[in-house]
């Protein structure tokens, strides 16, 4: 299964770099260059030794030519290695670019059930602590991959030229480290996966901690929360060290036996000097090409080693962008004059097949009514909400919109005919400007100032430093101005069918008797959902659905279902009697 996943990942990773075969064609022949002259220069060192030692007098002159030659070519691999670099990193980033932007692509088409499921803190650790090792990997491949292999194939051939029975003994002897490198690699990759996921978890806890800092420190987790913390802290550290220290002892043991080799080398040419059948400096090449025949394996081991933790993190990036997308969208798309005539019948929908939610959910909203949705906590109000926008599909039934299905338009299409407003607050890093205008970019300052006063934020807005040019983020606005940008955004858009889900719920009691008579004028015309909690907000509805266990048990207007004397007045009278 590891061997398998392993080979999958690097099936998929060369795919990316094969975008750029060019410039992969480009470090391939650049590499060659760099090896072939690289390893011309022990020959001119060969010779020039022997010229230093012949018999009878030193040719000073061949051996100061020989010297140029060598700076000559020592300059011209260091421009050559130097552009080698430059082309592997731009494939190298490239491909990671790519990579981390179809990672990026994904998660916007990937279901809610597959967010709800994850924690953030792990997708975002996929995307960028898997990919910067991925990119560690890769740049190292490509750098001493290449060069490795070409520098084994051209010393055997330079090898061959100067003496075919130590050619021979290299040959034989020298596989053994890279036997030795791979059995240890096998061994990590395990561990290097493993590393990554803990890793993912330790990014999804800071996350989490630094995110709810408040609740922290209001419920005194601090303790637990180091706790946690130290717990997985100190599992990436044992998984850390015992996959550094089985790959950290590739190195050692691969120059042990390249030690051997190379002892056996200088043994074996000695005697054929004495022999006279090889020189001095024939015998100077040969070690030099010994120690040059070994040292790609030694580099390719390293690699072997880092291309482990690499592919263990591009197979956790890669199971990202295979998840299974959203369903296609239909071609079809609801017309702009939406009338607003909603109908939900015979839908069944479950988070857990095993559970049953909501069964046989039937609902007629008429173009411009009010439907209040109530009901004790995980009865399906949400649901319905989710349910309604496509956030999840049906498992059986369907939802109509002007009797056209919302399985047969493009989600796009439906979801700008609804304006939500939820209980939790969304805004991100940007200016007010930016924050409001979500739904409608190219709405003009007049628009936008005049939402804004509809919904009462206009006044905090105004008391900003730059007004509606100023920076906000998540955290630099209290949960009840949030909330009120949340609510103009619905303003300026004005759509045709309304969610508002608490959509008050953080709001002063005073504000909100103005908001809730802006809403009343916003709703006019418009069809309506509104699930609430405190029944004194929807006593004007024209519909209220009173939900159960995922069904509708009651329905109909305030005074009609208060008369009735059933759940819902239990309900009212919990909050209400004195």
């Amino acid at each position: 299964m590891r061997k398998k996943e392993n080979r999958a990942a690097l099936r998929k990773v060369l795919t990316y770099i094969g975008t750029y075969r060019i410039l992969l064609g480009i470090s391939i022949l650049l590499a060659a260059a760099t090896v072939i002259l690289s390893l011309y220069i022990p020959v001119l060192f060969g010779d020039a030794i022997d010229q230093a030692v012949a018999a009878g007098r030193v040719d000073l002159a061949l051996v100061a030519q020989v010297l140029t030659k060598i700076g000559a070519l020592v300059l011209a691999c260091a421009a050559l290695q130097w552009v080698m670099n430059i082309v592997n990193n731009r494939i190298t980033y490239h491909v990671v670019r790519d990579i981390r932007q179809e990672a990026f692509s994904t998660i916007q088409q990937l279901p809610l059930s597959y967010l709800d499921a994850h924690t953030g803190g792990d997708i975002v650790s996929r995307v960028i602590a898997d990919a910067d090792q991925l990119a560690d990997g890769l740049l190292m491949g490509l750098t001493q991959l290449f060069s490795g292999v070409v520098t084994i194939a051209a010393t055997l051939v330079f090898m061959l030229s100067k003496s075919v029975s130590i050619t021979v003994l290299v040959t034989v002897l020298t596989p053994m480290s890279f036997l030795v490198a791979r059995f240890i690699a096998r061994r990590t990759y395990t561990m290097f996966r493993r590393q990554s996921e803990i890793r993912g978890q330790q990014t999804a806890l800071i996350e989490e901690m630094v995110g709810g800092g408040r609740l922290v420190k209001a419920f005194g987790y601090e303790k637990r929360a180091m706790d946690r913390f130290e717990k997985i802290n100190g599992e990436l550290e044992d998984c850390s060290l015992r996959a550094v220290f089985f790959s950290s002892l590739t190195n050692p043991a691969t120059r042990f036996v390249n030690s051997i080799i190379y002892a056996l080398v200088a043994l074996a040419g000695a005697f054929q000097v004495i022999r006279g059948s090889l020189t001095v400096g024939g015998l100077s090449v040969l070690l030099s090409y010994a120690n040059q025949y070994t040292k790609p394996f030694n580099d390719i081991s390293s690699v072997v080693t880092e291309l482990q933790n690499a592919l263990a993190c591009a197979a956790r990036i890669f199971e990202l962008i295979e998840q299974e997308k959203e369903t296609p969208d239909e071609p079809g798309v609801l017309g702009t004059e939406t009338a607003g005539d909603v109908r939900i019948e015979e839908v069944a929908f479950s988070y857990d097949k095993e559970k049953k939610l909501i069964e046989h959910l039937n609902v007629t909203a008429r173009p411009g009514t009010r439907i209040a949705i109530v009901g004790p906590t995980g009865c399906g109000k949400t649901t319905l909400i989710n349910l309604l926008m496509r956030f999840y599909d049906v498992d059986e039934g369907d939802i109509r919109i002007d009797g056209t299905s919302i399985y047969e338009v493009t989600r796009g299409s439906l979801r700008s005919q609804f304006g939500m407003v939820l209980q939790d607050t969304w805004l991100k890093s940007g200016t007010v400007r930016e924050n409001i205008t979500f739904g409608k970019p190219d709405a003009s300052e007049e628009e936008i100032i005049a939402a804004a006063k509809e919904a009462h934020s206009y006044g905090f807005i105004r008391r900003l430093p730059e007004g509606l040019d100023t920076v906000i983020s998540d955290e630099s606005l209290s949960q009840g101005q949030k909330q009120l940008l949340c609510i103009t955004r619905v303003m300026l858009v004005k759509p045709r069918i309304l969610i508002l889900d608490e959509a008050t719920s953080s709001i002063d009691t005073r504000t909100e008797v103005r908001i809730q008579e802006a809403f009343a004028r916003l709703m006019e015309g418009r069809t309506s959902f509104i699930v609430a909690h405190r029944l004194s907000t929807i006593q004007n509805a024209d519909c209220i659905l009173v939900m159960k266990d995922g069904h509708i048990i009651e329905q109909g207007d305030h005074r009609t279902l208060l008369q009735k004397g059933g759940f819902y007045r239990e309900l009212y009278e919990a909050q209400f009697a004195h």
